[in-house]
């Protein structure tokens, strides 16, 4: 007698798992589905489809998801940098305003679209639309 094939159950966790990291393709702003297309046309403007795999990116609405952990990560962050910094060096407190709101909003405006990026990345991933269960 010759083998059974052994059936698959799990095809579809094969599948996610080779498509590419949502996480890693979001912060590189890269196509959720082949991870090589571009994934803004802007700044945070997103592109109507991937240049490479054709993906309609019509789904993808990250709403305020991006701003709130950028703002999660960039605070305690600054806040930390400029307690050492004060219990390093004294420095008046204008020279903290000069030196942490450049750094706050730089920093800011740099995190921004790769934050979108996973965002997006993992609605695509997880197949999260609105009303969608």
């Amino acid at each position: 007698m010759g083998a059974r094939p052994r059936l698959r159950p799990f095809l579809h966790q094969e599948a996610l798992m080779a498509q590419p990291s949502p996480i890693l393709t979001g912060l590189l702003c890269r196509c959720p589905r082949c991870g090589q297309g571009r994934l803004f046309a802007g700044y945070l403007k997103l592109a109507q489809n991937c240049d490479r795999c054709g993906l309609d990116l019509a789904f993808a609405d990250s709403g305020d998801g991006p701003a709130v952990f950028v703002i999660f990560m960039v605070a305690p962050l600054v806040i930390l940098m400029a307690l050492v910094l004060g219990a390093v060096a004294s420095i008046p407190p204008w020279l903290h305003l000069v030196i942490w709101i450049p750094v706050t909003v730089i920093l800011s405006l740099a995190l921004l679209p790769p934050f979108k990026g996973v965002l997006v990345n993992l609605q695509f991933r997880n197949d999260a639309h609105e009303g969608h269960q």
